[in-house]
């Protein structure tokens, strides 16, 4: 569990602000509205890359994103997706602490081999994962050859 302790005390403060400053290029941990533009395109979802016999499946954790937010497009072997996810709004009254979600802009591209069955490439958008289906062609599919 993270212990959330605050001081008042200004030289602890100045020192926290100098290390944000010193580490905000590598690590960004604290978001302002001034800052939202720079860090928009920072986060990529997590992602998994399943094969079976029959198909590749890929499953993106797009979590507070809607259908509409998401993107995908399949062109020359490249299947894409992208989206933008929004920062919440705050109230006037309300400081951020630590910020560890990302959001705004994101874009995954992956090549995928010239045999799937593009026709039939399917997604569906569940509980904040996304999973795309990419049949295999069935000249690629693996076959059993019988012994004469």
């Amino acid at each position: 569990m993270t212990k959330l302790i605050r001081t008042q005390n200004r030289n602890l403060s100045s020192l926290q602000q100098e290390i944000d400053r010193l580490f905000e290029g590598f690590f960004p941990s604290r978001v302002t509205d001034e800052d939202s533009s720079r860090y928009a395109s920072m986060w990529t979802p997590r992602t998994d890359l399943v094969e079976t016999p029959e198909a590749y499946r890929i499953e993106l954790d797009v979590p507070g994103m809607s259908r509409d937010d998401i993107h995908i497009n399949f062109q020359d072997d490249r299947l894409t997706v992208s989206g933008e996810r929004s920062h919440e709004t705050r109230e006037e009254n309300e400081e951020r602490v630590r910020v560890e979600r990302s959001f705004g802009n994101f874009f995954r591209s992956f090549t995928l081999p010239s045999t799937v069955n593009a026709e039939h490439i399917s997604a569906e958008h569940d509980n904040g994962v996304l999973t795309i289906t990419v049949p295999k062609a069935e000249e690629s599919k693996p076959r059993r050859i019988a012994i004469k």
